[in-house]
């Protein structure tokens, strides 16, 4: 098979970048036969791309495809090394140039403000095509004006089958790849290698470059796990606490857990912590959790969430997890009610809605100006009323916001709130 490049001095995954669409592994939702994407692109009408989505995909293989396709004057640059006259001179291409100027700009998202302003007018008026491509949601990065000039393409980590067709590809290919040297690989040890890429190409191309290289130096015919292992000795994954990808991950955890599945509460919260999560910010989420999502049909939910918050502060790592997985197991199986976070939500709108309601006189303060003005006068003090109730006006508003729910401890709160509200109905009419 005939590939982009034949230097074999070259890294692997630049020996490997696909020359046409038909050698292009994986994104299939946004690059199938008859995508608009592609067709768009095979037919030369190039408009401006944000390509986002996390390392190794084929972002930049695309734009270097979408480049090789076609007439425009072609620059390469990266956001975290141009500056604006660069940017400007580049702009200015076209001025001299007939051809379409296309710029395609790596790590978009380091681009503040006044950069990114820079390029707009020119992607309006059609001076450049732009291709920004961003490991980042380019949503939160990339200015809205940008983007709604912009097809915007996301890009999903590649698969198990991705990943092996592309390892295959290098393994079978003489002019390129490491067909002549006759390397054997256990399926075992293609697996872990696989694994151990977490749907990056780049990733496990690098991987491979490096054991390849090791093995023939070596000459060692025959790759095993263990050899494997002393040159990639642990799967790693991708995990910044202030990317996206972290976001996504609480927000799995978080909803898995709302969701009452533990099993998939246990992955992400397991996952988060091999990845250096903060076992603290974790327990932080599920107090909040224990109030927003399980409330009054379990209230101990909360004071576990708590005390477990103080336990990992006295244990820590790795025994914490021990205690995380604890409270996620009762947390995902106890039952849940968002009445009172609902509760809540009711009594903030509806303050923005009316004018705001003052202290009746009888609720006032009365330890200054009892005498004088009759604060707390007709007050009537619960304690001394059969069950610890009386009915008393408690603010002029005739609604409701609570409604709690027949689940769980709640269920007691609801037959005793029902029993209250009937008798105030019918005593107040």
């Amino acid at each position: 098979m005939e590939l982009f490049t034949k230097n074999k001095s070259l890294p692997l995954p630049a020996r490997f970048l696909p020359k046409d669409f038909d050698e292009f592994v994986g994104q299939q939702h946004i690059l199938a036969k008859n995508s608009v994407l592609r067709i768009l692109i095979e037919n030369n009408k190039l408009f401006s791309l944000i390509l986002f989505g996390p390392s190794g995909t084929g972002k930049s293989a695309l734009a270097k495809l979408i480049a090789k396709k076609v007439d425009a004057e072609v620059f390469e640059t990266n956001a975290t090394t141009v500056g604006i006259n660069e940017l400007k001179k580049i702009i200015n291409t076209k001025k001299y140039s007939q051809k379409k100027v296309l710029v395609i700009l790596d790590e978009i998202h380091h681009f503040n403000k006044y950069q990114q302003d820079v390029l707009l007018p020119e992607v309006e008026n059609g001076n450049i095509i732009l291709i920004g491509i961003t490991t980042e949601n380019p949503y939160y990065y990339v200015n809205q004006a940008l983007l709604s000039r912009s097809f915007v393409a996301e890009f999903k980590k590649l698969s198990y089958e991705d990943l092996n067709i592309i390892l295959n590809r290098v393994l079978e290919d003489k002019k390129n790849g490491l067909k002549d040297y006759e390397l054997k690989i256990s399926k075992e040890t293609l697996d872990y290698i696989i694994h151990y890429s977490d749907g990056d190409a780049r990733k496990m191309l690098n991987a491979i470059d490096i054991i390849s290289s090791y093995a023939i130096t070596k000459n060692i015919k025959e790759i095993n796990l263990d050899i494997v292992k002393q040159i990639i000795p642990q799967v790693s994954f991708k995990y910044d606490k202030s990317s996206d990808y972290h976001y996504d991950h609480i927000s799995a955890f978080i909803k898995s857990v709302r969701g009452s599945d533990p099993d998939a509460s246990l992955y992400w919260m397991e996952k988060m912590l091999i990845s250096g999560e903060d076992p603290r910010y974790i327990l932080r989420r599920l107090i909040i959790l224990a109030s927003e999502d399980i409330g009054n049909a379990d209230p101990f939910a909360l004071v576990l969430a708590t005390s477990a918050l103080q336990a990992v502060e006295f244990v820590g790592m790795p025994e914490a997890e021990i205690i995380l997985a604890q409270v996620v197991c009762y947390f995902a199986c106890t039952e849940k009610s968002n009445a009172s976070y609902e509760a809540l939500k009711n009594v903030k709108e509806e303050i923005q809605k009316i004018p705001l309601k003052e202290v009746p006189d009888h609720l006032k303060d009365p330890h200054r100006d009892k005498e004088t003005l009759g604060h707390a006068k007709g007050y009537l003090y619960p304690h001394n009323f059969k069950d610890g109730f009386v009915v008393q006006k408690y603010i002029d508003l005739d609604k409701h916001f609570y409604f709690p729910k027949d689940i769980g401890k709640e269920k007691e709160l609801k037959q005793r709130l029902e029993k209250i509200r009937e008798k105030i109905k019918n005593e107040t009419t």
